[in-house]
């Protein structure tokens, strides 16, 4: 296994494990190379200005959209839209497809799996237009079973939210099965890719989802950058989420027109930093490949997985089934609350996250 802690400056200056990730990664030299390289040769406001400076500012913007529309086998570049973060790329779907398009007596269809960023969003939507919010409930091994996935999506269902992999369990979700089936149904789906997109390999296309979203922070570039792919001949007839900048295409007195895909849903100056940050996070990631970073992933998980279940007063959240299950591993200690847990790991320089949770027969409920 390659040495890749010399690539990640916090990492090599502190004396710490890092098992955080899931929630923040920390960041290769190369990507703040490429940061403090903008700012220091073409920083400028990207399509608002008509001087060299400007134009430089847009290309390096633009370039890195087409770089991350490749990452995720987008067909057109103009199908990535830049948001802060999974969280905003949801809501955008939510107000722009879910309020627009929904009506009472539809569907949503989640798994309780769902992060709650693709949870709560939903609950409004469903409050808003008097659509039903269901959800696909997990069996004993963690995992959605396919009587959850072929009842629950129906002809009612408009709109299916699933993540590709839970933050939570690790458990890697049947996602082509889940689409086909909706799409049998005549729903629309959108892919929490937040967990997977640093992970493994995305092709949208293959997928066929109708909107995928996931997170810069959480795949080795800045805080703030974020990315909602959706299909274009839907994102054509959504209207936008925000208003004002450069989603405009003429404004008057009374009425605006919107600029063309991407721009559209791009209102006000952006996070230029952050899609510079994010190209950079993409080469660093294909340099190593996908292979290696899933062998990597597996030897940890499966030596942390087997150490773990040799203490008999640890209790894990973790699928049997290794070939569903990604690099998140749950756990409880018996009788000890998770932030002390988690305080007392950190006495040992151990950084890890810690939540509270709520037990059920047949699932967890986490609060994040």
């Amino acid at each position: 296994m390659n040495n890749y802690l010399d690539d990640f400056p916090l990492l090599k200056n502190k004396n710490i494990a890092y098992l955080d990730s899931g929630a923040t990664s920390q960041k290769p030299q190369s990507v703040l190379d490429a940061i403090s390289e903008f700012y220091k040769t073409h920083n400028a406001n990207p399509h608002r200005g008509a001087y060299e400076l400007s134009m430089e500012a847009t290309g390096v913007y633009e370039e890195a959209r087409q770089k991350i529309a490749k990452f995720i086998n987008a067909r057109h570049p103009e199908e990535v839209i830049y948001t802060k973060n999974a969280t905003e790329a949801i809501n955008l779907v939510a107000y722009s497809y879910g309020i627009e398009n929904l009506k009472p007596g539809d569907e949503i269809v989640l798994s309780i799996m769902e992060h709650h960023s693709n949870l709560v969003p939903w609950q409004k939507v469903a409050k808003v237009t008097g659509a039903t919010l269901k959800y696909m409930y997990i069996n004993d091994e963690y995992e959605i079973p396919d009587s959850e996935i072929e009842t629950k999506i129906t002809s009612k269902t408009k709109i299916v939210g699933i993540t590709h992999i839970s933050n939570v369990l690790g458990t890697i979700n049947n996602i082509e099965k889940i689409i086909k089936h909706a799409h049998k149904n005549g729903s629309v789906v959108l892919v929490d890719g937040a967990q997977s997109a640093p992970h493994r390999r995305i092709d949208v296309q293959k997928m066929d989802c109708d909107f995928f979203v996931f997170s810069g922070h959480k795949m080795l570039s800045p805080l703030g950058i974020g990315i909602l792919y959706g299909k274009r001949e839907i994102l054509n007839n959504m209207t936008p989420f925000l208003m004002g900048g450069d989603m405009i295409e003429y404004v008057h007195e009374q009425e605006t027109t919107f600029a063309p895909l991407p721009n559209k849903f791009e209102a006000g100056t952006q996070n230029v930093e952050g899609a510079i940050g994010l190209a950079a996070a993409i080469d660093y990631i294909n340099k190593i490949g996908f292979e290696e970073i899933e062998e990597i992933e597996k030897e940890l998980t499966d030596y942390a997985v087997e150490k773990l279940s040799k203490l008999e007063f640890v209790k894990m959240y973790v699928t049997p089934n290794k070939a569903n299950h990604s690099g998140v591993i749950s756990f409880n200690i018996e009788g000890v609350h998770p932030h002390d847990v988690a305080s007392i790991l950190d006495n040992f320089s151990v950084c890890v996250r810690s939540r509270k949770s709520l037990c059920t027969t047949t699932y967890e409920i986490y609060e994040y």
